[in-house]
């Protein structure tokens, strides 16, 4: 199999991908043509079906697998495909784990990681808050194993919302370490509960797509309404201390323009936001740096870095 990440300007190719979105347009000339959405484990790429009168072009719909034989070309520095026959793959021709992106990190030790970072929070509160998410409720448990963290931005595969917080709890144990006023128990506990509300706006694989809550409310004030109802389960919660877990999951993103409701008014707030921001560029840099094998030149300007991108030469 061909990997969409390995695919090169040029090339054809006759290979089965998943069909992430389809959708029909419009030409500036008003003839219709099929801008299609491509997706194996590797990555997304662009596909266009300019001729829907081909014999070629059977029915499909989105999350089919499908059959394709296509050209490889490069649009605005980007890979896309167009294709010239498609239909739907049978049973057999695919395996469906070679389509969908899966964390590099084995399963199991970020469990373990999981657990251990639950058991380090040693306030009693925030310590049942922390069970009634990753005890107590094993259908959310599964859905934060499962969930991406992201759309397309970072951590956007499967177990990425689970590697995500351990990651931004990793380095909120240091910064408590590297600046004791922190307080260590409030950190690890919204380190790990950040994100939380992804799990609802964000639907699961292989879809990956923004549910209608998410478009609507978005996963930051999701994640506090999942907060408070996890509160009520516990008797005498300190109500101070409740809305300085809540502030913290509000002010994560740090500014206003980046969606923050609040921005941070307590140092655990500050070091939570700076922790996130960390974790999602240190990780969106390693995946450009994956995607662009052995192209060691300028890779383009990102978003969320800010910046035109290259490797490092040694």
């Amino acid at each position: 199999m061909k990997f969409l990440n390995t695919l090169r300007e040029g090339m054809h190719i006759s290979e089965v991908y998943l069909c992430k979105k389809r959708q029909i347009n419009l030409t500036k000339a008003g003839k219709e043509y099929c801008s299609l959405q491509l997706q194996d484990r590797s990555t997304v790429v662009d596909g266009k079906i300019w001729d829907l009168s081909n014999p070629g072009i059977e029915d499909f719909d989105e999350t089919d697998y499908v059959q394709i034989e296509a050209d490889v070309t490069l649009f605005n520095n980007a890979i896309q495909l167009n294709i010239k026959r498609i239909r739907r793959a049978d049973e057999g021709e695919y395996v469906p784990s070679d389509y969908l992106p899966v964390s590099e990190r084995d399963f199991d030790e970020m469990k373990e990681q999981l657990n251990k970072t639950i058991a380090s929070v040693k306030n009693k509160y925030l310590h049942a808050l922390l069970e009634e998410f990753f005890v107590k409720d094993e259908v959310l448990v599964k859905k934060y194993c499962f969930s991406s963290a992201a759309k397309s931005v970072h951590h956007s595969f499967v177990g990425g919302l689970l590697e995500h917080s351990l990651g931004v709890a990793k380095m909120c144990e240091f910064m408590s370490e590297a600046y004791p006023y922190l307080n260590h128990d409030i950190l690890i506990t919204v380190a790990l509960l950040h994100d939380i509300g992804k799990i609802r706006e964000i639907n699961p694989y292989p879809n990956n797509d923004y549910s209608d809550e998410g478009q609507f409310i978005g996963h930051i004030v999701i994640g506090v309404e999942m907060i408070d109802e996890k509160l009520m389960q516990i008797p005498d919660f300190p109500v101070n201390l409740a809305t300085e877990i809540k502030h913290c999951i509000l002010a994560h993103h740090g500014e206003f323009e980046y969606g923050s409701p609040k921005k941070p008014a307590i140092a655990e707030a500050l070091a939570l936001n700076l922790a996130d921001n960390a974790d999602s560029k240190m990780e969106t840099m390693k995946e450009l740096m994956q995607a662009a094998g052995e192209n060691t030149g300028w890779l383009g300007y990102n978003k969320l870095i800010e910046s035109n991108i290259k490797k490092t030469t040694v």
